[in-house]
This record gives structure tokens, sequence and C-alpha cells, in this order.
């Protein structure tokens, strides 16, 4: 057996590492091996790959090598401290800047294979349309990714951003995409004579029209909306790498292109039916401002705010059969999740049954209070999701909800509002409600919450972790 199938029987093994990692991380239990195995496998692919740099005929000249050293420095190392710094907050925004890197590196690889095959003999048809597709998917990711990234980090308004003909730009801009590809296809097919350096010039008017239109797709989606556009960019990033694997002939990258264009558009449409809203509709864009808007009045819709003190609030809590915990994109900003478990063993030592009802949306994206809890330790049978836990709340004395917003909405179950049909979880059955928030501030969709008023719901307005931390104290004292 000679280097060369040893080399792809690796590929192959990391391409297996991959499907098994993705299996793995179905379930928080086993999620953090998932991600040790696709990890593994993504070393044992790129190991390979230099292996068969080093023995391909020819070999690799000085300056390639320093090229790929220094990519694997740099990226290494941008990647470890990005891993070891970030906070879960903001996993969205690096995950955005990650979409547009791998977009970006898919269409540069497009672009030399191109022009390396068109200073030759030219391109097929194949090639042709994949180096296509990939060019348009691929800057479509890059621009699109980094105004997603930035409106996340606050750089970018946001609001929905919409100028005078800006949806009018964007429709021409994909039918210059379309067309060019098109010509070009034709170009390589010979039925349309193109000469000289007309591809490459061709090829440049999809690469600009491809970059421009990530930006116009993207800016008049509102903050509300950001996840969701995200995990759609993260499908194109995939599909971006399969592209390129086509062109390069690649199997590895086309498995794991292809994995992640497929987790990628089902986790997008689970969020969307999350939120009630259809992928199209997102795109269209208009929704949601951004959080930390101001509520309109001091006593929000239709009543007035009842605020209330952690020594009450603790009363409730000790004394309550069934406590439900709601956590939000508060507690993740506060890195409350510590605190809030500890909570819930001091009350759990009195005999209260505590659970923690898990929205598919909560935070910034699915799974994120999941991952903050589970860092936290708190058992995974604690954990449930939103059709389990809802029936619950009938029963439940005190439903303690920690800067979740929008989800907990009652406003939902009425038409003719931005939260209208998205499914909530059933917050205002409970028998008592506590809300902990720093503010009357409204949630991404930019409406006020209607549970705020109700005669159950008491305000004690705090941070997250600073308001937990007195809750565990009057407790305590009890």
């Amino acid at each position: 057996m000679d280097i060369q199938t040893l080399v792809y029987l690796a590929q192959l093994g990391g391409a297996v590492c991959f499907v098994l990692g993705l299996h793995l991380m179905n379930s928080p239990a086993t999620a953090r091996k998932g991600n040790l195995v696709s990890a593994g496998g993504m070393v044992v692919a790129v190991l390979a790959t230099l292996v068969s740099l080093v023995v391909r005929p020819g070999g690799v000249d000085a300056i390639a090598w320093v090229i790929i050293i220094v990519g694997f420095v740099v990226g290494g190392g941008a990647g470890l401290y990005t891993a070891r710094n970030v906070q879960m907050t903001e996993m969205p925004q690096l995950v955005s800047l990650f979409n547009a890197v791998g977009g970006g590196a898919a269409a540069l690889v497009a672009i030399e294979d191109f022009l390396r095959l068109t200073g030759a003999n030219g391109a097929p048809v194949s090639t042709t349309v994949f180096v296509v597709l990939d060019v348009v998917i691929g800057s479509v990711t890059f621009t699109g990714s980094l105004i997603a990234s930035g409106k996340l980090m606050g750089l970018i308004s946001g609001k929905p951003i919409i100028f005078p003909g800006s949806r009018i730009l964007t429709i021409m801009l994909a039918v210059v995409a379309v067309g060019g590809t098109a010509l070009l296809v034709l170009g390589a097919a010979g039925t349309v004579t193109l000469d000289g350096a007309v591809p490459v010039l061709v090829l440049a008017v999809i690469l600009a029209s491809a970059l421009v239109f990530g930006v116009t797709m993207v800016l008049p989606i509102g903050g509300a909306d950001m996840p969701v556009v995200i995990s759609l960019l993260n499908a194109f990033t995939g599909t971006a790498v399969a592209m390129a694997g086509f062109v390069l002939d690649n199997p590895v990258l086309i498995i794991s292109g292809a994995l992640v264009g497929a987790s990628g558009g089902i986790l997008t449409k689970l969020m969307a039916d999350a939120m009630n809203r259809s992928i199209l509709n997102i795109m269209i864009g208009g929704f949601g401002g951004g959080e930390g808007t101001t509520a309109g009045g001091p006593g929000g819709p239709g009543g007035s705010v009842r605020s209330i003190g952690a020594d009450d609030v603790a009363i409730q809590l000790a004394y309550a059969a069934n406590v439900i915990i709601v956590p939000g994109y508060g507690l993740a900003v506060a890195q409350a999740q510590h605190v809030v478990r500890e909570l819930a063993e001091l009350l759990e030592e009195r005999g209260v049954n505590v659970s923690y009802a898990i929205h598919p949306v909560a935070g910034r994206m699915p799974g994120h209070m999941n991952v903050l809890l589970a860092e936290a330790n708190v058992p995974y049978p604690q954990l449930k999701e939103m059709d389990e836990i809802n029936p619950e709340f009938d029963r439940c004395d005190v439903a303690l909800v920690i800067g979740a917003n929008d989800v907990t909405n009652p406003a939902a179950r009425r038409p003719g509002n931005p939260v209208s049909g998205m499914p909530i979880l059933n917050v205002d059955h409970a028998k008592s409600i506590i809300v902990v928030k720093r503010s009357m501030g409204r949630g991404y969709a930019g409406i006020d919450n209607e549970l705020y008023v109700n005669p159950k719901t008491g305000m004690l307005f705090a941070d997250a972790k600073e308001g937990l931390a007195h809750l565990i104290g009057a407790v305590k004292a009890l």
C-alpha cells in the first residue's frame, strides 16, 4: 500500500470522526466528547494533508512551506487565544467571524484554481460551475458574516438599516451574479466565446457583486434575527467549503463542508420554527431593533409593575414545593450560572424540587443556556426543554425568571405584534412569578413584556449575579 493510499484512508478516518462528533453533540452529556472527537478528526485530516504535500511529485518549494507554517502559527495562535478568552455571551460574534474566515478562504481557493486553469487550457464546465458557486457563496458569507458580527458587537446598529433603493440594489446584484455565472458556464462549454482576460473579468464582476450582496442582504435584518442569520451563514460556509472540495478534488473538504452545510441548515430551520417565523421572512428583514431599548412607559402594557425585595423572594422560594428557574440572556451577560446553581442546591437542601426551563432561542444561540448551566455543573436531568417543562408551570409554586424577556412574553398568544405566534414558556401559569432584571428594558423584539405587569409578578431589579447572591444570603438567614 503506497503513501497516497494511506493519506486517503487517514482523510476518510478524519471525515468519520466529523460525523461521529456531530452525532455526539446531540446531547449535553456527550457534547464535550463530540467536540474532542471532531477536533481529533481535524488533526488527522491536517496531518494527512501535510504528508501528501511532502510526498507529492515535485514537492513543495520553500516559500510555500513558509506560508503554511506562518498560517499555522497565526491561525492556531488566534484560535487558542479566542478559545481561552471569549465569553459565552460573545460566542455568536465569534462564530460569525469564523464563518467569514471560512467563506473567504473557500472563495480564495476557487479563485486561485480558476486563474491557474484559465492560464492553461481553460477550466472545464464542471470545475467552472463549482468555482463560481464557491466564489458567490463564499463572498456572500464573508461580508454578510462581518456585518452580522458587527451588529452583535454593537459596532453597527442592531436596528434594520434600509436605505432608498436598497432592495432593488440587492436584486440587481443577484441578477448580475447569476448572469455572470451563466456567461462563464456557457464560455466553458464553448457556446459563447470568451477570449483573453474576459473570463477573469467576468469572475471579478461576480466576486464584487457577491461581496456587496452580502452587505445589502444582512443590513436590513434586525438584531433580533442575527443568531438565525449567523446560523444560515454557517450553512453557507459549509456549502462553500464543499464546493472548494469539488474544485480541489478533496473528499475531506466535501464531506466536512456538507456536514456543516446540512447541520447549519437544520439549525436555521429549528431556530426559525422556535420564533414561529419563516426563513424568508427573516431574510427580508425589518424585525427587532436590538436589546436594551427603554420601555415606552413606566407602567408597561396595561398595568403597573410591582417591585419586590430579596427577603420577600427568599421566603417564597424557601417555602415552595416546586420552583422552575427560567434562565435568559441576562443570566449569561452577568455570568451568573454558578450563583444560580448554588441557589438551586440551597433550595434542594430545604426539600424544594428545582428544575430549569430552557427555551430553544433563550440567549443568543440554541443551546446557549444548556452550555452555560452545564459549565456550572447543573445536573442534566434538571434542564428541561420547552415542550417538556410547559405543562409543569401549572403545578409550579414559584417561577424564577432571570434575564429572559421575549421568550416569556404572553403577548405571543395574541396577533398583531412582533412576537405573535412565537412559542413561549408558560411562565404566567405559575402561582407566583419572580423576575430578576436590571431594568424595564425591552428584549430583541422591541416590545414591552406583559408578564411584568401580571398581578402575580414581582420584579427584583438587580444585576442577575448580584440579585441571586442576595437571594442566597436571604435564604440562608431564614
